[in-house]
């Protein structure tokens, strides 16, 4: 048997995020040179991220032609929201809570058994995949009366959670010039209300019954953003007075007279945005920052955050991790770091990651933010008319602890977006430029395309860079969710012509051990489907071969897996001459 003896192990936690700002001498090995489609994970390693997959599967109708991207997706009233062309539609969305098999009759007497009928009428069309069921009554849970495979499509199978949506109903028309929405859910006479502006035409607010009625005020048509504040809605953003802020009266989005607290606010600059944050208005303008603070027209009043730092994109405005988070010229920053700029905060968060920033602010008008509260994840999507879905660019941002750490994304193209919290259940959506609304964090794949991950540690060189280590084994801890299929791969001397390139090294769970219970096996067409797994996080003992002053460990997956976590590393080695 070989010596082993001599064989000494180095061991990292996966954590610290993407780092692109510093060299591989001054790194932690725990961070990453690449981790893309990869998340920082708030239980600790690195994540493959989830896909996305259509929330309503049919698409919304067209004004004029098939190139009109959606302009709003909103969760709103039990529907979804959407805008594509001139016309605004909304469509019930739920998903199965118990799998339906291809054989399954169902020819007018047949159940769907959901996770909420909330939001759809008492008989309809449905479709799940691409397969059409009608049925004619519903309870709180299931469709009843159910016609499987109609419209000449085929009965098929149907995972637990796929997607059940209704068809689109037009809900407003005629919104001439439309461009992207903003919106803002809001109450204020116990009735809940939705109001959109698009930066064309008149405000429209919808009642939970979805009944459209315009804000008939002329010097707030064509407003592109819109916030609820102190009970006034607040409307900026027309084209004519870029400047200038207008309130509603107390408790009336259409109520404009002075004397009943109306009123206007003008800023030195023009706004690109407005966010509600605790007790003030925040305003954000291209080159200034400023808050409103007070309860009504007596006593609002306006005060700069910053004179010296605008936002670039409005859409980029989340409030995240108890702050606001926006991109500036020079990446993301905070409102409260922002505002201490000459105290105690200098730059902004994302310095580890400027780099991507640098190649993609140039043409920031289509970009596009999500915040993902359980994660405690906010997501910036480089979205650009010019650049395909499948090298689209982003970057994760996670808080740990008391830092941030990034992660890349590719291949998510938002045209709009929301996230909203019902009961608990965190719902991340967006509209795309093919006409869809997608929601984030289900499924494998982005729509049935593959999501590829890839992962690279920083060359590491074990405290000295001038002794040759001769690699023995690689003991991968990980968090595999399902069954995985990945390659690991070892890169000497920094990648350096002549280094040696061993072939991939397959990672796989197929060899793992299966824990069981006490549960009746499930067949293909039982009710009740159990599913059973191997250890949580196996360490995973892969004998490597190569040699270098360097080494860096890289992890590509093929696309077909579901996610896993990558936790940690011990690399073995024995220590060879010096160079």
């Amino acid at each position: 048997m070989p010596d082993t003896s001599t064989l000494q192990p180095n061991a990292f936690n996966c954590e610290g995020g993407l780092v692109l700002n510093r060299s591989t001498f001054l790194m932690q090995p725990g961070e990453a040179l690449v981790l893309e489609n990869f998340e920082p994970d708030v239980e600790g390693g690195y994540r493959r991220i989830n896909g996305f997959r259509k929330y309503v599967n049919q698409i919304v109708p067209q004004t004029a032609n098939s190139t009109e991207k959606v302009l709003l997706s909103v969760r709103f009233a039990d529907r979804v929201v959407a805008a594509r062309g001139e016309r605004i539609y909304s469509a019930g969305s739920t998903e199965l809570s118990q799998k339906i098999i291809s054989t399954t009759a169902m020819s007018g007497s047949g159940t769907l058994n959901v996770d909420s009928t909330a939001g759809f009428g008492s008989s309809g069309t449905l479709l799940i995949n691409s397969e059409e069921f009608t049925y004619t009554g519903i309870t709180s849970t299931t469709f009843t009366g159910v016609t499987r495979a109609t419209t000449s499509t085929t009965a098929a199978n149907h995972a637990v959670d796929a997607s059940v949506s209704e068809n689109w109903t037009q809900r407003d028309t005629d919104r001439t010039s439309a461009d992207k929405y903003d919106f803002e859910r809001f109450n204020f006479d116990g009735t809940e209300k939705l109001i959109c502006v698009d930066g064309a035409n008149a405000p429209v607010v919808f009642n939970s019954s979805m009944t459209a009625t315009d804000v008939s005020e002329s010097s707030v048509a064509g407003s592109k953003f819109v916030a609820a504040f102190r009970n006034h809605m607040f409307y900026a953003g027309k084209s004519t007075t870029s400047s200038t802020l207008v309130f509603s009266e107390p408790f009336d989005e259409d109520g404009f007279v002075v004397s009943d607290g109306a009123g206007s606010i003008n800023v030195d600059d023009t706004i690109v945005g407005l966010k509600v944050f605790r007790d003030n208005l925040f305003i954000f303008c291209e080159n200034r920052i400023f808050k409103l603070t007070g309860s009504a027209l007596a006593n609002f009043s306006i005060e700069p955050v910053t004179r010296n730092i605008g936002c670039v994109n409005g859409n980029t405005i989340q409030e995240f991790a108890g702050d606001l988070i926006f991109l500036g010229p020079d990446g993301l920053r905070t409102v409260a770091g922002t505002a201490r700029i000459g105290d105690v905060e200098l730059g902004t968060i994302s310095k580890n990651v400027q780099s991507l920033f640098d190649e993609n602010i140039r043409d920031s008008s289509l970009f596009e933010s999500v915040v993902i509260p359980d994660k405690t994840q906010y997501r910036i999507f480089f979205t650009k008319d010019t650049v395909a879905a499948s090298r689209t660019k982003g970057v994760i941002c996670v808080m740990k602890g008391d830092g941030f750490e990034f992660a890349e994304s590719l291949g998510i193209k938002p045209s709009c977006s929301d996230t909203h919290v019902e009961a608990g259940n965190v719902l991340v959506i967006h509209g795309d430029f093919d006409g869809f609304v997608q929601r984030q964090e289900r499924g494998n794949t982005f729509d049935g395309t593959a999501i590829l991950g890839r992962y690279r540690s920083p060359d590491l060189n074990f405290g000295d860079v001038g002794i040759r280590k001769s690699m023995h084994r690689v003991i991968l801890n990980y968090k595999p969710e399902a069954n995985i299929s990945a390659d690991l791969f070892l890169r000497y001397d920094n990648d350096a012509v002549g280094a040696s390139r061993p072939a991939a090294y397959s990672l796989t769970t197929a060899t793992l051990g299966a824990q069981y219970g006490t549960s009746t096996y499930s067949t293909a067409s039982s009710t009740t489907q159990f599913v059973y797994g191997g250890s949580s996080q196996p360490l995973v003992r892969q004998p490597v071969e190569g040699s270098g002053f360097t080494v860096a460990l890289k992890v590509d997956d093929n696309g077909a897996s579901p996610p896993y976590s990558l936790k940690g590393f011990q690399l073995e080695y024995q220590v060879g001459a010096r160079r």
